[in-house]
């Protein structure tokens, strides 16, 4: 048979452990506000902005780098330069945030591991986004980096060093260039548009990328256009000064500040099966909104589709 419990112990084990209960409530809710304190987004946008300068000065400064190696091939390149500044934008975010994930294009972990490092705040960068553009000395690149919080995208800012340009953007507090509040164009019609895309540099992607723009001039749009940086193509939709980009086959460090500067600007992002925009995107289409639509079925009925879609 069971036998009876102790009364008194019983009800000293029992106040101890709500004592425990009520000091641990209290410390996690302390805990919890001295997170949010250390890495509110207001902090994480300011260090965002201010490491991106910083990058931006070191990228200009070495224009025209030499080609330390390929990656998957030839057309896809990295120079010392990339691993020299995501190696210092990934220093002050650990020095000013050591509990933060952080994932590169050069950092050779995926989103998945990365995330599961650390699911509060996650930094998505691009140290130089147009490495092709920057190996040739065009100065036409960008930095660009997003910082996730919960796998939402809360802050976005993307740095052109040679045009002196930072946009940048929090969620729900609009888009900027240099302080200066900005809006997509208000292009109404494909007619009207000026549309961006790029060619990823693997095989696969040769394809859908002729059909895609086929499929625009066709409609047909006001003129194509092919910058070399996603990440500048993205700030120039959320800018006005083109309508709309897309493109097949990206990576989250590619995307992620700039989608948020796009919908904070007023514009939308997709992929190109006309889903909203979420960390794991990859093919992509990125408008003033009004354009969205006319610009989306054109590329669907060229049967234009993100590569990750034929896996």
């Amino acid at each position: 048979p069971s036998r009876a419990p102790c009364t008194k112990t019983s009800t000293r084990h029992a106040r101890a452990t709500s004592q425990r209960t009520a000091r641990w409530k209290s410390g996690a809710r302390k805990a919890a506000a001295a997170q949010a304190v250390s890495s509110s987004d207001a902090d994480v946008l300011r260090l965002a902005e201010e490491i991106s300068r910083e990058a931006g000065e070191l990228i200009k400064r070495k224009l025209g780098a030499d080609i330390v190696k390929t990656k998957a091939n030839a057309r896809d390149l990295l120079t010392e330069v990339d691993t020299e500044v995501q190696d210092l934008l990934e220093t002050r975010v650990r020095e000013r945030f050591p509990d933060h994930s952080f994932l590169g294009e050069e950092s050779g972990i995926s989103l998945d591991e990365a995330l599961d490092h650390s699911p509060e705040w996650l930094w998505i960068v691009d140290p130089i986004d147009g490495t092709t553009n920057f190996v040739h000395g065009i100065p036409m690149c960008a930095v660009s980096v997003g910082v996730a919080h919960r796998e939402e995208i809360a802050v976005g800012v993307i740095h052109d060093p040679f045009r002196d340009e930072l946009f940048s953007a929090r969620r729900g507090h609009g888009c900027f260039r240099n302080g200066t509040a900005v809006h997509v164009g208000a292009e109404a019609t494909p007619m009207e548009a000026v549309v961006c895309t790029g060619y990823a540099p693997i095989a696969e992607a040769t394809e859908p990328f002729l059909r895609g723009i086929a499929a625009l001039a066709r409609l047909p749009v006001r003129t194509l256009r092919m910058l070399g940086s996603a990440a500048v193509m993205f700030a120039w939709v959320a800018d006005g000064r083109i309508t709309a980009y897309a493109e097949v086959d990206l990576n989250a460090w590619d995307i992620a500040a700039g989608a948020l500067l796009i919908q904070e600007a007023g514009g939308k992002i997709t992929d190109l099966d006309g889903t909203p925009y979420t960390l794991r995107t990859r093919a992509v289409l990125a408008s003033n909104g009004a354009t969205h639509d006319s610009l989306l079925t054109a590329l669907q009925d060229a049967k234009v589709e993100g590569l990750e879609s034929k896996k």
